[in-house]
Order: structure tokens, then C-alpha cells, then sequence
């Protein structure tokens, strides 16, 4: 709106973006990948097809999507830091002390109500369109998008923090300022009728078209939310709907589904693809923080102790009761996607040996063919100001990580995958283990996720057979984990579980100072791992023995009080709205 522009009757009405807070209504899609090269008249727009169809595209600005939900492995068990003040939200969540000012809090609620702002506007206004000529199929379709996206957006507005403000249509000003927090119970209907809305109108695919929601995303999205809200019946009937398409399949090789050249394929169910072309990109945060220190990257984010621990040997058992886990080489014989997610010691990746030894103090570089300092040994005193800041644990990120990387100028496309057929598959088998039906279809969907990790492997996959409920519960929350690492979910498990008593309250551990790690461990041939720890019947493994025994270290403690189950409401719009209660324990 330009300054001092007379308001009509018919703006006063407005599209509010957060239920509560006027100052979003209007907040501007700068801090956006992709930000709208043009604004519609708002008395006119969704007139015609082109302006449904550029509406529908802006329902896909990655912002939407991935803000904060891509810090979200950050803040498991699965992730390590080095302290937890890289960031003064990450530190705030990881020390249990987020409050209504946090960024996370304020974010999350931000982008989640922006989408609905749009949603609704599309919902609201198209009767425009067929009032124009448009197709009432093709204005059908369009708004069941809307639909799509309003339930996705409350799906995680109602997950992180429980009741919120609903509105489905045009609100005054006034009305907006009034407006308190619904109840959780009787929001979760209306999410399921928008998605059943989404799911009727949406097509299965789209040809040649650019992607948007589908069909079976929205079975799939639905089955999330429910399984979420623990109704396992609807989460499993919308998983198995999602399955009875046929339009999805496991791909063949695992590792290859997260490549920035990998971009369509029938496992992967929604994505917001990210683009050279339109200048959406990886966070260049991740493209430094993910890559070892002999790529010019930063290793600072890493896979934790935890999660490499966590993979079974490929006979089926945990490394504390497998004969075949060596302490000293614990890559050797474990579940194919413990390398796939998390690198090698003594393998090629992004162009380099890597090799966190401390006695190791050079590495091959493959793209000149000569060995170069090693300043992935923190040990190293060539070069020792670099070197000392590498992976405190000595692990790095691999899943989704390959040479492409060096050859893309921090330019990295890779999609932001938010549900593939995998997830479906163990969304099914986890709510019909929770329904008492452990049977042949339930089974079998582990299996098919397993198996197919296993697919080239010199061994056979260890199968799953069929258990009592409890042992199947702990078969498949492990299974979602190695399935999904690093792909944000494990947060949500963990609460939704009630694992996080457990995971998010203990150390992170790391290896011993870079000069002590080198004299008691490396030199007395206790590396990687002086002993094999414990792993509890949660799958949670417990460092605490070798600490203890001075093989290894702490880093920041994780600290996660039941409070931040529920995250706070923002304060902001507390001061702005003063129906809007709190969260108990803010």
C-alpha cells in the first residue's frame, strides 16, 4: 500500500498472516529464497488461471517450508556442537531455556501463519475465478492446494505448540487483535477436513508440470499429523491410501536419493526443489559446516557418538551384543547406511582422504593426485590454528554430500525433502505395531525399508521377524532413526515418544583433547573407541563408562525440561493480542 493512500471499505477486511499479529499481515517475503517479482491488486486478483496458477506457486517459497525446520536435527541426540552458543537460539533450545523471545519460537509461528494468510486468500477469492469462466475443475484443484497448505501449516503450529489461533477466512483488525487459542481437540478435525479436502481435489501427478502438492503427498502429510497427534487409525489408514496408489517406490540405492543432482524420482513424495537457475540454494551455513576442514569446509556440525553408535551389525544385533563390532574399527560391519550417512574413516570423500587420526598427518587428494596436510587431525601441529577447530568428535555428515559439492561455487541445489515413500512405509508399520496389528503388511513395510539398505551389500539384510508389540515398537523407532537421520525428524520422535527424558538430557561426548587423545588413546592402539559402550533397550547408547575411565570427553550438555514440549508463544504477539495465553512454564 503506498503512502497516504485512502483505504477503501473493502481493505479494511485483510488477509491476516498470523491470526494475532498485524505487523505480519503485511511483512514483507525479503528473508524468502525466492522473493515475488510482482503484487496483484487485491480487489481483482484470482480472477483468472495465470492468477490462480501464480498464487499456487507462491505457496512453495522454501521459507514456508524449511524455516527453522532445517536446524531441527540440530536439536536431537543425533548432532553434535561444540558448544551451545554457536547460535543464541540453538543454545537457548539445547540449554532448555527458549522462551517467547526465542527466533525458533517466533519463526516457526511466522512462516506457519504466513502460509495460512495465503491459503485463505486463495480459498476466500475464488469464487472470482469461476465467476470469470475458469474451469470449476481447474479452480477445484488449485484450491485444494490452499487446503493442502493450511493443514500442513497447523499440522506443525498444533505439534509445537499445542493450542493456537485458527481462523479460516477474513478477519478485521479488531477481530484478529481478540482472538485467543483454540483447543487442540477441536483443532485437529478441522486439519483432517482440510487434508480430505486437499486429497479430493488434487491430482495424482502432474505430467510434465512443476511440481506442486499431490495427492499423495497430502495422504501422506495427513498420516503424519496424525501419527503425531498418536491416532494411530488415520495414520495408518492415510499411509496405507498413500501406498495403494502405486506411484511411489523405494529407490535402489540409498545414498543417492539426497544428492543435489538427484531432482525427481517416485520416492520422493513432497520436496520444495531448489534451484541454480532461480537462485535457490543450501544455506551456505550447512555447504562450511558440513564439509571436513581438508575441503575448506568448517566440521562443526557433526553426527554424534550417539547416532553412529546406534546402527545394528549386519547380523541384526546392537554393537554391544554383536560379536561382529570392533571398537577400534566401528564402521566395519554395520548397517550399509551407517557409512552412508556419516564418513569412513580412511575413504575418499568430496575429493579427499578423510581421517581424523591423530597420528595421520596427511591425506590423499584426489584432485591433484598428492598427499596434503591433514588438518583434519586435531592434533596436527602443521598448521595447528586450523586443525584444532576440526570435528571435536572426529565425525562428519556424509548423507547428502559428494563432489558436486567442490564444483558448485557453495551453490548447492540440493531439494528440501519433506516426506518420501520411506517415512510412509514406517508411518504404517509404527501405527499398525501401536493398533496390536503386527502382521504380515506391517512386517513387511520395515522390511522393505531395511532391505533395501542392504541392496549391493556383500551381505544379506538381517530381516525383521515378527515380535511381541513392545519389541516391534523398539524395532521401528530405531528403524525410523537410521532411515531418517538427518532429515529433521528425529526431534518430533523423540518427544512424541517421550524419548526425550532420556536423549536430551546428557552430555554430548567427544574425543579427549587433540595432544591426550593422541598420547592415551591413538598411541596405545585404543582408537577409535577405547571400549564398546553400552546401549540401552531405547537404543540410546551410554558413554558415561568410558568418561569415566578418561577415554573420552564432554562436550555442552544437552538440557530439555518437559516444558519445552510445547514451545512458548511468541511474545510479541502476546503484547499485541492480550487473549493470547501462554504455554504452561513460560
Amino acid at each position: 500500500m503506498k503512502p497516504n493512500m485512502k483505504i477503501s471499505d473493502g481493505m479494511k477486511r485483510i488477509y491476516i498472516a498470523m491470526s494475532s499479529v498485524l505487523a505480519l499481515m503485511l511483512a514483507s517475503c525479503a528473508s524468502m529464497d525466492i522473493t515475488p517479482k510482482s503484487q496483484g491488486n487485491s480487489e481483482s486478483w484470482y480472477s483468472t488461471e495465470l492468477e490462480l496458477k501464480m498464487a499456487a506457486n507462491e505457496f512453495y517459497i522454501l521459507g514456508y517450508w524449511n524455516k527453522p525446520f532445517e536446524d531441527a536435527e540440530q536439536w536431537t541426540d543425533n548432532f553434535t556442537y561444540r558448544n551451545t552458543n554457536r547460535h543464541p537460539d540453538m543454545g537457548a533450545l539445547l540449554d532448555g531455556n527458549i522462551d517467547g523471545t526465542s527466533g525458533y519460537a517466533y519463526t516457526m509461528w511466522q512462516q506457519c501463519y504466513k502460509l495460512v494468510s495465503r491459503a485463505n486468500s486463495m480459498i476466500y477469492n475464488s469464487h472470482r475465478a469461476i465467476a470469470n469462466g475458469v474451469s470449476p475443475d481447474v479452480v477445484k484443484r488449485y484450491v485444494a492446494e490452499a487446503y493442502f497448505c493450511r493443514a500442513c501449516k497447523y499440522s506443525e503450529l498444533i505439534s509445537y505448540y499445542g493450542d493456537v489461533p485458527y481462523m479460516d477466512g477474513l478477519l478485521t483488525i479488531s477481530e484478529a487483535e481478540a482472538m485467543g487459542r483454540m483447543p487442540k481437540a477441536e483443532l485437529i478435525p478441522l486439519v483432517y477436513a482440510d487434508f480430505d479436502k486437499a486429497i479430493e481435489g488434487l491430482p495424482v501427478d502432474y505430467g510434465n508440470e512443476a511440481v506442486h502438492a499431490t495427492k499423495g503427498a497430502a495422504y501422506a502429510m495427513k498420516a503424519r499429523f496424525a501419527l503425531y497427534m498418536g491416532d494411530w487409525e488415520t495414520a495408518r489408514d492415510a499411509a496405507k491410501a498413500c501406498m495403494d496408489l502405486n506411484v511411489y517406490e523405494l529407490a535402489q540405492d540409498y545414498s543417492e536419493i539426497f544428492l543435489q543432482n538427484t531432482k525427481m524420482i517416485p520416492e520422493k513424495i513432497f520436496v520444495i526443489p531448489r534451484s541454480r537457475a532461480a537462485e535457490v540454494f543450501l544455506d551456505v551455513w550447512f555447504f562450511n559446516n558440513d564439509l571436513p576442514r581438508v575441503a575448506g569446509g568448517y566440521a562443526a556440525d557433526n553426527p554424534s557418538w550417539d547416532l553412529l553408535a546406534c546402527y545394528l551389525c549386519t547380523d541384526g544385533k546392537p554393537i554391544d551384543e554383536s560379536e561382529l563390532f570392533d571398537p577400534r574399527n566401528p564402521f566395519k560391519n554395520r548397517d550399509p547406511r551407517c557409512t552412508k550417512t556419516i564418513v569412513e574413516f580412511g575413504t575418499r570423500h568430496v575429493g579427499y582422504d578423510y581421517n581424523p587420526r591423530m597420528d595421520v598427518l596427511s591425506v590423499m587428494n584426489y584432485n591433484t593426485g598428492s598427499m596434503v596436510n591433514n588438518v583434519d587431525n586435531r592434533a596436527n601441529p602443521t598448521n595447528a590454528a586450523s586443525a584444532q577447530y576440526a570435528s571435536y568428535n572426529g565425525l562428519v555428515w556424509k548423507k547428502g554430500i559428494d563432489d558436486s559439492w567442490m564444483d558448485c561455487a557453495k551453490e548447492v541445489e540440493t531439494d528440501y525433502i519433506i516426506m518420501r515413500y520411506a517415512d510412509v512405509l514406517l508411518m504404517y508399520a509404527e501405527a499398525k505395531i501401536e493398533l496390536g496389528e503386527i502382521d504380515d503388511d506391517c512386517i513387511g513395510a520395515i522390511n522393505m525399508v531395511r532391505g533395501r539398505a542392504y541392496n549391493g551389500a556383500p551381505v544379506a539384510c538381517p530381516a525383521v521377524a515378527k515380535a511381541d508389540q513392545e519389541t516391534m515398537r523398539r524395532t521401528v523407532r530405531l528403524e525410523r532413526r537410521v532411515e531418517l537421520a538427518k532429515e529433521n525428524l528425529r526431534y518430533m520422535d523423540l518427544i512424541r515418544w517421550g524419548l526425550y527424558r532420556k536423549a536430551l538430557n546428557r552430555y554430548n561426548y567427544i574425543n579427549l583433547e587433540p595432544q591426550k587423545c593422541l598420547e592415551d588413546i591413538v598411541q596405545k592402539d585404543l582408537w577409535f573407541w577405547a571400549e564398546t559402550p553400552d546401549v540401552d533397550e531405547d537404543g540410546l547408547a551410554d558413554f558415561s563408562g568410558m568418561f569415566s575411565r578418561g577415554y573420552c570427553s564432554v562436550g555442552a550438555e544437552r538440557v530439555f525440561p518437559d516444558r519445552q514440549v510445547l514451545w512458548p508463544i511468541p511474545t510479541h504477539d502476546r503484547l499485541l493480542c492480550p487473549n493470547l495465553s501462554q504455554n504452561e512454564g513460560y
